[in-house]
């Protein structure tokens, strides 16, 4: 008996399956959300690299696969996810972003037909303080989240990793939601980790911190968002965003400072 094929849209979906990939650690608060703008995908994959409050549990609960790896860097660890994707088309997420629902409406759009693309980039609305960050450079994030599992990896960077895809990539017309500070606390919290690894992997390169990094790189950070960029018209939260970017670069340099200290 020969099986009959379909043209029909609900076919072509099944054809054309998506999986969304996550990677947490300690995301109780951030990933309850994130997984119910995801609700549109075929599976949602989420690595989890130790959580102890209820991170996994609430996966488990919203239906998400979740496998247990220990954490390996940001880039290494997002290419293990990919590689627990079944699906032929991947949504790389992070926890604290949003699929808006005319982004959700668009993407099943696109996998429901042909979609002409390797990849596609979408634009984040970031949010800071309550508010939508209009300027400062936040204005014009735009970031590959979408794309062929076969065509696309990522950077093994242990800090600002990237999607690489072999092919064409497009861009996305509406927004990825982005909520990564929700209060100053979470900025601190992330600012200290990204500012150490990412001075661990100039280290790595060979790089050194000198008198006049520490001096002018932070400055002329907050000169460049807020002024040339125009942060201040964003109000009070421009200036300390502003403020709290140049901070992180200065900790940035000071952490790769000691580390040069240390090899010598």
């Amino acid at each position: 008996m020969v099986r009959k094929t379909t043209n029909s849209p609900t076919h072509r979906i099944f054809m054309n399956g998506l999986s969304v990939i996550i990677i947490t650690l300690n995301e109780e608060k951030n990933l309850p959300d994130c997984l119910a703008s995801a609700v549109f995908a075929d599976e949602i994959v989420v690595v989890d690299s130790g959580s102890t409050d209820l991170t996994r549990e609430l996966a488990e609960k919203h239906g998400a696969r979740v496998i247990r790896q220990d954490w390996l860097g940001y880039g290494k660890q997002k290419a293990f996810a990919l590689t627990q994707a079944r699906k032929p088309w991947v949504l790389s997420l992070d926890a604290d972003e949003r699929v808006s629902p005319g982004l959700a409406a668009e993407i099943k759009k696109i996998l429901s037909g042909e979609a002409g693309k390797d990849g596609f980039y979408a634009r984040r609305q970031n949010y800071f303080l309550g508010g939508l960050m209009r300027h400062g450079g936040w204005e014009r994030d735009w970031v590959l989240r979408l794309f062929r599992r076969e065509k696309g990896n990522f950077t093994l960077s242990p800090v600002h990793e990237k999607i690489e895809v072999e092919g064409n990539t497009g861009r996305l017309e509406n927004p990825l939601l982005h909520y990564p500070f929700v209060t100053l606390d979470d900025y601190f919290l992330k600012m200290d980790r990204y500012a150490a690894l990412s001075a661990a992997d100039l280290a790595e390169r060979g790089k050194r911190a000198h008198w006049y990094n520490l001096l002018f790189n932070p400055a002329f950070r907050f000169f460049r968002m807020y002024v040339l960029e125009r942060g201040f018209l964003d109000g009070y939260p421009g200036l300390v965003l502003a403020g709290l970017y140049s901070l992180y670069v200065f900790t940035r340099y000071a952490r790769l400072w000691e580390l040069n200290q240390d090899k010598k």
